[in-house]
């Protein structure tokens, strides 16, 4: 039998054994400084993703109906009309619900001529009856209404509901519930006329007076 294999063996454990421990010694300083720096995450928060804009806060009322449409470019032709009808302090003391056509919707739903026509005085009372048809009494929001008959300050219109849109008479509401300190606005892509208005402004519109055509002059000899 090798007695010295023996003899040596207590000496090689001792030095494998130190080895170790010197091994993990030397490394928990290294662990401790992996992550310096950092910082606990605060519970409950998100980080920023970058580049990301926050969203704009809701639309506040900041003034009267006539104020608010006033600052929306898309309600400037409703605006002047208003005014040609003189309907502003109706809108500015009153609470109403505006079914507000836009630009584009008096542009594309009256017929040829009619919008310069109304805006003209002698057909203020007409004007008058077809902004009034656009007005409910009261402040109804996008949520209350149903489907049905609404009382306007000019007669019914009819409302239909569904899960995708809300359509007045054959308008469709397609921005809800811009609100204002007396009242709310609903904006919508038609102009409303029920037959009797339609057939009123038909009618005006029919015996106006054709712009003369101007008479050549004959070339000069």
């Amino acid at each position: 039998m090798n007695t010295n294999y023996l003899t040596q063996l207590p000496k090689k454990v001792a030095v494998i054994t130190g080895i170790i421990a010197a091994t993990a010694f030397l490394s928990f300083p290294l662990i401790a400084q992996s992550q310096p720096g950092t910082t606990p995450a605060t519970p409950g928060t998100t980080p920023a993703t970058p580049g990301t804009t926050p969203a704009t806060p809701a639309t506040t009322a900041t003034g009267n109906l006539i104020e608010v449409a006033n600052a929306i470019p898309a309600f400037s032709t409703l605006v002047r009309a208003v005014q040609a009808a003189g309907l502003t302090e109706t809108l500015t003391t009153g609470n109403y619900t505006i079914f507000a056509p836009t630009d584009q919707a008096f542009n594309e739903s009256l017929p040829p001529g009619a919008l310069n026509f109304l805006l003209q005085a002698g057909n203020r009372d007409l004007l008058r009856q077809i902004l009034s048809y656009h007005l409910i009494s009261g402040k109804v929001t996008a949520n209350e209404l149903k489907t049905g008959t609404l009382d306007t300050l000019n007669g019914g219109v009819a409302v239909r509901v569904s899960p995708n849109r809300i359509i007045v008479n054959d308008a469709s509401i397609i921005q809800s519930d811009i609100p204002a300190s007396n009242g709310v606005i609903h904006s919508i892509n038609r102009v409303l006329l029920n037959q009797k208005l339609r057939d009123a402004l038909n009618s005006r519109l029919g015996t106006q007076e054709p712009t003369p055509t101007p008479t050549p002059t004959p070339p000069s000899r």
